[in-house]
Parts: structure tokens; sequence; C-alpha cells
């Protein structure tokens, strides 16, 4: 299927034998329920229509009665003025897809005022994590006049949306939960025909301008916009919107979008909880060019203006390098000779992606499944992180086999609909947008350039000492706290205690008197790595001489460099500062954190308590620390401004 948002996602492969599939993850449960979880991802990740979501949903729901602890739950409280019972399996099952339980609460019919304010009611006692908001423009704005002039439509767009941020606010604060808001769908029809959005007071004109102000704000409060109004711009508004349903159903989603209305859900909160794609991995005969450069040579390859094949692949570099742009890094993974492959990026003219975009370049005559563990060596990131593009089937179906954790496109015949492939699936799925997501690909190069030099036969110490490391610590701040949510809530390997924080509780740690936060960031000869470390310290509940971390988590790409001990060294500076008499560090498995399992021991701390379930508690003396010696020059602002003197000279 090659139309842009159809029903049955058209970016995913079909599923050659669904009922089958669905059967055997069924027996599976029975005797194999981690394996059941794996293949029920699986089946989630093809193309489905309506009734096979639901047929999937039931697998899903069986699932999470036999083993609710195998995947990070997330739930979801869904609030409005329509039905919404229809759009449960569909968020459901996109949650499947990317390894979330999402537990859905449907809000009563015109309800989600009294809802968010009433202590005791159903919302409450569900306790949600994440409030999605799903109106109507007549829920918060008075029918107005058509001659209503510019100025009466700017005060009741104003106040309306003043009411929403009101809503927002409440619902973060009665629930403590991320709030995500849907933009307004246009239902109503053309009045004046062409002349409608120039009319103030016609409807369409109305809802472009709630949804233009609905934006804004949204940005500036934190929350997470579910655009459909956007979508549905662009698919259009019977594909959305069917009247029949909604005059006898309630339901301004309609069927035909609810699959799709699903998987948008599922992006946003797996975004949110850091399963998205970091890496686009490009393959480049009859993906980035026509023809294969091997043989057609670089006058013989089809690229830029001219013919419609040339322009397509044209429009998937431009594609790309936007992302690239917004901090997606890129990738070569190519069944090619190096050079032969890498001249075109050196030399073609018509060539919009050089060299210096691609952070891991891999051409040679491996399999590929064996090049994309490579790349994401290279790049020091999870096989899960990336997305793999590739015209040809064959390789599609190996990686798919092979690396199911890799997300792979079902690109389509037709280069023309590659860019729509790509974007239609969301697989870049970004809740916020940070001067650290600007820079992230020029730190993953200068990565690429650091692990070159480490390769050159220096040994670690010799290395370490010649990336001239300076870290500056420092307590949140308003400016930093976005880019500190964001680390919080999608890092999950080095994170001691995944837990999830808003942004607003984060603003609260910051202005905690006894609280100790960090924001760490490194820069070296290279360049700036940018903000890769979050800390969190508060006096232990059980004994308050003691300063017990209650958030750790860092980037994976500073590993080994260091930066974990100069943490702890800066961590008891301030501690003994404040009279404190111990550290106390808290491990809490998941699935995805055990490369930290054995971290506070390497550190030193002493093991003070565990539970059955592999957590454990550590302690460090104070009064017995000694600082451990690093390569790394600190600053530590605001709380110290002594230098570090166990730093490199």
């Amino acid at each position: 299927m090659e139309q842009s948002g159809s029903l049955e996602l058209h970016w995913l492969p079909p599923h050659p034998a669904l009922r089958a599939a669905i059967r055997s993850a069924q027996a599976a449960l029975q005797t194999d329920p981690a394996q059941a979880f794996k293949d029920l991802r699986l089946i989630a990740t093809h193309r489905l229509d309506y009734l096979a979501t639901l047929q999937v949903d039931r697998l899903a729901e069986a699932a999470f009665k036999a083993a609710p602890d195998i995947w990070p739950e997330i739930r979801l409280a869904l609030l409005g003025s329509s039905s919404a019972e229809h759009l449960v399996s569909p968020i459901r099952v996109a949650g499947a897809r990317r390894g979330l339980r999402i537990t859905p609460f449907v809000g009563g019919f015109g309800q989600f005022r009294q809802e968010l304010m009433a202590p005791g009611a159903p919302l409450e006692r569900f306790e949600p994590q994440v409030i999605s908001l799903n109106l109507r423009p007549a829920d918060i704005i008075d029918t107005l006049p058509l001659a209503a002039t510019r100025a009466d439509i700017d005060a009741a767009v104003k106040a309306a949306i003043l009411g929403l941020v009101e809503l927002w606010r409440l619902a973060r604060k009665n629930h403590g939960a991320t709030v995500i808001q849907q933009s307004f769908l246009a239902t109503e029809y053309p009045i004046f025909g062409n002349l409608d959005g120039a009319v103030p007071g016609s409807p369409s004109a109305i809802v472009d301008r709630l949804n233009r102000d609905l934006r804004e704000a949204a940005a500036a409060e934190g929350v997470i916009l579910l655009d459909i109004a956007a979508w549905a711009a662009a698919q259009g508004r019977d594909f959305w919107f069917d009247p029949v349903r909604w005059h006898h159903a309630k339901q301004l989603i309609a069927p035909s979008a609810s699959v799709f209305y699903g998987d948008l859900v599922g992006r946003l909160l797996g975004a949110m909880r850091g399963i998205s794609g970091k890496c686009l991995v490009l393959d480049l005969d009859n993906t980035l060019w026509g023809g294969v450069i091997g043989d057609d040579g670089m006058d013989g390859i089809v690229l830029g203006q001219g013919s419609g094949a040339g322009e397509a692949f044209l429009a998937l570099q431009h594609y790309a390098k936007a992302l690239s742009q917004r901090g997606v890094i890129l990738a070569v993974c190519s069944k090619n000779t190096h050079a032969v492959a890498e001249a075109v990026f050196l030399e073609h003219p018509d060539m919009i992606l050089k060299r210096e975009d691609i952070a891991a370049f891999v051409a040679n005559w491996n399999d590929k499944p064996s090049n994309l563990r490579e790349i994401a060596r290279q790049l020091n990131i999870g096989v899960d992180s990336l997305v793999f593009f590739d015209d040809n089937p064959a390789e599609r179906d190996i990686v798919r086999q092979t690396l199911p954790e890799v997300m792979v496109p079902e690109a389509p015949e037709d280069p023309a609909h590659y860019v729509a492939c790509l974007a239609d699936g969301g697989y870049f799925e970004a809740i916020v947008f940070t001067e650290e997501d600007r820079a992230r690909a020029e730190q993953y190069r200068g990565a690429a350039a650091r692990a070159q030099s480490m390769e050159s036969g220096a040994d670690i110490g010799q290395f370490l000492a010649s990336l001239d490391m300076r870290m500056i610590a420092a307590p949140f701040t308003t400016v930093d706290l976005p880019r500190i949510t964001q680390l919080t809530n999608k890092s999950n390997q080095f994170n001691l205690t995944t837990r999830r924080y808003t942004q607003e509780r984060m603003a609260d740690f910051a202005a905690m008197t006894s609280a100790v936060t960090l924001s760490v960031r490194l820069i070296d000869r290279f360049g700036d790595n940018g903000l890769i470390g979050v800390v969190i310290a508060l006096p232990d509940a059980v004994d308050p001489a003691k300063l017990r971390i209650d958030t750790w988590l860092m980037s994976c790409r500073v590993l080994g460099r260091q930066v974990e001990e100069e943490i702890v060294n800066q961590l008891c500076r301030i501690a003994a500062a404040r009279g404190f008499t111990a550290l106390v560090g808290e491990y809490i498995p998941t699935p995805k954190n055990g490369l930290v399992r054995d971290l506070y021991q390497r550190l030193g701390f002493t093991h003070i308590a565990g539970d059955s379930a592999g957590g454990a508690l550590w302690s460090l003396s104070l009064g017995d620390f000694k600082p451990m010696p690093t390569a790394i020059a600190v600053e530590l602002r605001h709380y110290l401004e002594v230098p570090n003197p166990e730093a490199a000279e």
C-alpha cells in the first residue's frame, strides 16, 4: 500500500500468517510468557487493519493478565467530550508495538472537568501517569457570530486558551500526570467556500486560530501536543471524521483513522520513555540514488534534477539532512566497496548528504545484521535505536529475522514515496526540541573521532589524558529543565533507579533547599558532549544524616571516561560540606539497566541491603572517602567554587 496515511499503516509489512502467529503466541503464554511477549511485539509490528487490531488486542490483554510485569506500564487516561472506547484497542496494540503495557482509562462523556477536580473520583483512584485531553472547540469557546470582528475572535481565543492552561495545571497538580493535549479537528463544512479562511468568524478560521495559539501555549507549558489537526489536513477530513459515527455514537475520531490514531498516541508515549529511533541507517544503491555504483559508476547512477526518480532520491536526502539537523544520527550500511561508495559523497555534485553528515559509514561485503551491530557499537547506542531503511526486501527480511529490535520500515517500490514512509511511520517522534538535540549530530561525529583516536594504539590512561576533558556540574536551572526531563524519561541503560519525573517535578527538586541536584556536562578536545548526566540526591528518610541518591543517570556515549568516578567525587564534596555523614546509593533493576548493577560496588560503596528482585542499597562513608583520581578537570558551579584538586594537570 503506497498511499500516505492508509488504514493499514503502510510503513509496516503485512503479516504472512496472522491467525497462526496469534495462536502460537497464545500457546506460548502457558509455557513461556517471555517468548509470548516477544511474539506479541513482533505481531504488532505488522500492518494491521481495525479488525486485525482487535484480534491482536485480545492477545495483548491475555498476556498482560498472565504476566503484568514483563513490560513497563503506562497508565493513560482519555478524557474528553466524545466517545473513545473504540480507540482503546489501537492504543494498546500501538503500545505493544513498542514493548509498553498501556493501561487505559476512559473518562465519562463530557465529564473531564469534574474528573480532574473531584477528590475520590474514579480518575484519582486510577492514578494516571498520563492524561490525554481530547476536546472539541465547543468545549472551550462559546459560539461566535459569523460577523464577529478580529478583535472579538482574539479575545475569545485568548480566554479559551487560558481556560485550557488551567485544565493542564489542574491535571498536573491533582494527579501529577504528564498532559497530552489533542489539537482541534475541523469538522464544520465551509460556509463561504474558498473565502472561508479569510473570514475571522467562520468556523474553520476559528479552529485554525485556536490550533495556532494552542501549539504555542502547549510548548510554553511543557504539554505534549497530539496534533491530529495537522494529520487531518494532510490526509483528509473524511479519513478522520465520519458524520454518521458522530451523530450516532459521538465518535470524533472515525474508525477509519482509529488505528493510525492509536499509533500516534503510542509513538508519543514511546518517546516519553525513550522508545524511539536515534539513528537512521541508510542503504545506498537504489535507496539514496538509483542504480548500483559499483556497476554503473559515478556517471551512471540516477540522482539529481531532470528525472522523476533522480529528484525522488534527492527528496530522501533532503529529508535525512533535516532529520540530522534536529538531532537524528545518520549512518550508512551498504554492501559495497568502501572507497567506491564513499566517493559518491565526496565527489558527486548532486549529493545533498556529504561524508561529514554520516556518523558511521560501514560499506563492505559482510551481512547487514553484522554491520548494523557494528554501527551500534561505533555509536555506543543500542541496536533498538536503529531505523534501517533499505529498498531490498530480502535485506529487510533478514534484518527483521536476525535483529527484531531494529526498526525496519517497509520501503515502497517507488522512491517518490520514501519520505512519506519514514515520516508517517513516526520512528523519530519528538516531544521536545532542545539545544542538545540541535547539537547531537556533531556530538556523535565527535564520538566517532574519539573512538578512532582510542583505537590508534595509546593505552587507556594516555587516551583519557589526551582528551583534555572538562566537566561542568551545576544545580538544575530553568534553561536546562527541558533537557533534564527529556534525559530522565528516555535513559534506560545507565539509570540506577529509572524513576520518571515531569518537568514540574524537576522544578520542585530544583527549588528544594535540602536537595542536591546536578546537571552534568562534558567537554573535550573533540567538542561539547552536551548535558550527559543527571543526579538528584535527598536526605535519607530513615537517617537524615545520610544523603540518598534518588536518581542517577547518564548518556551511554561517555561511558568508560571516568565520569562516574568524578560524579561521586563531587557528590561527596557537596555532601561533606553540608554535614552529611554518608552517601546512600540505590539500584532498582529493570530489563535494560543491568549495565549498572555493580556500579556502586565498583565505586567503593558497601552493600547494606537487598531484595529478591535484585534491588540493592549501598553506602559510602564520607569520613573514610578519598577522592578517586580521574583525568577530568571539574567546574562545580554554585555549590563549591573550589577547583578539583584531583583533576589532571
